[in-house]
């Protein structure tokens, strides 16, 4: 399954990636559309860790997740 994060600071919201490489290097944090995001969260395939920076607050979403919560979040295009 893949993991995405979304980050909520107070200049606004975005969504990264964690690529992981192979042996000796560093994995790689990409910055992804939410399009791509939204694809694989309804089929199932993603799960969103959600980071709010102010409070320090983590939060981890998928598609069996509270509505409320889903909607609060992502918003209501990630509802399924």
């Amino acid at each position: 399954m893949e993991r995405y994060t979304k980050v909520i600071d107070l200049m606004g919201s975005y969504f990264t990636k964690e690529y992981k490489k192979k042996k000796n290097h560093k994995n790689k944090i990409r910055e992804v559309k939410e399009d791509t995001v939204r694809k694989f969260f309804l089929q199932g395939k993603a799960e969103v860790m959600i980071i709010i920076e102010e409070s320090q607050k983590e939060l981890l979403l998928n598609i069996d997740s509270n509505t409320e919560d889903i909607e609060k979040y992502l918003g209501r295009s990630f509802l399924p």
